[in-house]
C-alpha cells in the first residue's frame, strides 16, 4: 500500500529518542507521504528542517490556539512568514480555536490571532489545517468568512456540522478517534460523508487508535483508522475495503495540498 498520512508532529518530543528508526519503520510499511503539523512558532521552524532531510516528509507552518499569544512575542510573525516561504510548506496550520482548556488564551484572543492566521493563508494561497475543539460555532463563522481551502482536522463535530464544511469545498480529516470506544458521532460522520471530501491522519504521537491505546502513534497504525472507517461505510451498504479508501484518501491529500505522489 501507498498511504498519505495528512497530520502527524514527528517534530514532537516524544520523538527525540528515536526519530530516525521511527520515520525509517513508517516508510517500511507503506508510508509514502506525511504533512508534518507545527503548532507553534517553534514547532513551525523544526518542521521545515525534518522536511528539508527527509523527502517524504511535507510540512505546515501555524501557531495553535492553545499557544495564540505566542504570537505577539517579537519577530515570531516574522519566523511564521519564512516558514511559510519554504517550497515544502504546503499548509498554514494547525490554526483554530479550543475551548477545552480554561488556561488557554481567552476566547477574544483565540479569534483574533485565528483571523490573523486565516488572512495570512489567504494570502500566500495557502490551505489550512484547521484545530477546533468545543468550538464548532466561532469556526464556522470564521471559516464561511474567509473561505479557505484546507482541512478541519481531528474532525469532531456533528454530520451536519461535516456537511457544512463540504459545502464550502474543505475535508474533514479523520483519525484515530474513529476507533476509540463509544465514538459514535466520528464514526456517523465517517460512514456518510462523500469519500472525495475524507482525508485520513494519525496526529502522531497523540490519538492513538485502538487496539493501541496508551501507546505512542505513529503513521504506520493508520490503518486501523481505515479499516474501521471501511467497516462503518460497509455496514451502511457502501461496500470498500481499507486499501481503497487508502487509495482515494491518498489521492484525494495529493489534491488539497498540491503533493505530488510517488510512481
Amino acid at each position: 500500500m501507498k498511504i498519505f498520512d495528512t497530520h502527524a508532529h514527528y517534530e514532537d518530543e516524544a520523538f527525540d529518542p528515536d526519530r530516525e528508526e521511527v520515520l525509517q519503520h513508517i516508510q517500511q510499511n507503506g508510508i509514502k507521504r506525511v504533512v508534518n503539523v507545527g503548532s507553534s512558532v517553534d514547532t513551525s521552524v523544526r518542521t521545515v528542517e525534518l522536511t528539508e532531510k527527509y523527502d517524504f516528509i511535507y510540512g505546515a507552518a501555524g501557531v495553535h490556539p492553545e499557544h495564540a499569544e505566542e504570537l505577539c512575542a517579537p519577530d515570531a510573525y516574522h519566523k511564521l512568514t519564512e516558514c511559510l516561504k519554504n517550497s515544502k510548506v504546503v499548509a498554514l496550520g494547525e490554526i483554530g480555536l479550543d475551548y477545552h482548556y480554561e488556561d488557554n488564551a481567552p476566547r477574544d484572543v483565540q479569534i483574533a490571532f485565528f483571523e490573523t492566521q486565516l488572512q495570512l493563508a489567504n494570502q500566500y494561497q495557502l490551505p489550512v489545517i484547521i484545530h477546533d475543539r468545543e468550538a464548532h460555532a466561532d469556526t464556522m463563522d470564521l471559516l464561511k468568512k474567509y473561505k479557505p481551502k484546507g482541512v478541519v482536522h481531528c474532525f469532531s463535530g456533528s454530520v451536519e456540522m461535516a456537511k457544512e464544511v463540504i459545502k464550502l469545498g474543505m475535508y474533514v480529516g479523520l483519525g484515530g478517534a474513529v476507533t476509540f470506544k463509544n465514538a459514535k458521532t466520528p464514526v456517523a460522520v465517517a460512514a456518510s460523508i462523500p469519500l472525495e471530501s475524507m482525508v485520513l491522519e494519525t496526529d502522531a504521537p497523540y490519538m492513538t487508535p485502538v487496539p493501541f491505546r496508551g501507546k505512542r502513534c505513529d503513521s504506520s497504525m493508520i490503518i486501523y483508522t481505515a479499516e474501521k472507517i471501511a467497516n462503518a461505510r460497509s455496514e451502511q451498504g457502501n461496500i470498500i475495503t481499507a486499501e481503497e479508501l487508502l487509495r482515494i484518501t491518498r489521492q484525494n491529500a495529493s489534491n488539497l495540498f498540491g503533493v505530488p505522489l510517488e510512481d
